[in-house]
């Protein structure tokens, strides 16, 4: 991991959690770091996926789950039709306007998730072949899914970005404090 996650305070496990998934989307949004629309949309490996693709697969990924976990409906529905869409930008979409959708997803996880009273808490997963019936899950595995999803994606990113303009995580991570300081 090319950033370090500073410890949680004594006994705040979903800080602690939190903290580990903020680090990887730090990661999948460093790999992004200075690139246009048009480059971030690039496909520059055999794989169909692009950075800016990433970004928006992943923000929405996390906002279903969140949902899921709250039993609301999903404010973005796929279907097995439209499921390639959300590892694309479409018409009208821009990377920035993808991070800010992002940051308020991560907004909206990190206070639904503070505002449980147990991670120890289940919601139901929806009725799919790939879900083991009438099945429940806890907020707890909820926030190491979400963990999962992103650094796996990120990991993704880290490929795209070096094949890209060659380009690594560590190099970024120093681009991203030197414009901090700057």
């Amino acid at each position: 991991m090319p950033t370090f996650v500073a410890a949680e305070a004594h006994g705040d496990e979903a800080g602690a959690l939190l903290a580990f998934l903020e680090a990887q989307r730090g990661g999948l949004r460093r790999a992004v770091l200075g690139l246009t629309d048009a480059r971030a949309n690039e496909r520059p490996t055999a794989s169909e996926l692009s950075l800016a693709g990433l970004v928006k697969h992943v923000a929405q990924t996390e906002q279903g789950w969140v949902e899921r976990a709250q039993q609301l409906p999903h404010s973005i529905e796929r279907t097995e039709e439209t499921w390639h869409l959300s590892f694309q930008l479409e018409d009208g979409e821009t990377l920035a306007g993808m991070l800010t959708f992002w940051d308020g997803v991560a907004r909206r996880t990190e206070e639904f998730l503070r505002s449980v009273p147990s991670l120890d808490d289940t919601f139901p997963l929806p009725e799919k072949p790939w879900f083991p019936p009438r099945a429940r899950q806890s907020m707890r595995w909820l926030m190491l899914h979400l963990i999962e999803e992103t650094a796996r994606h990120a990991g993704h990113a880290d490929i795209l970005r070096e094949s890209l303009d060659g380009k690594t995580a560590f190099a970024l991570v120093d681009e991203e404090r030197a414009a901090r300081q700057g």
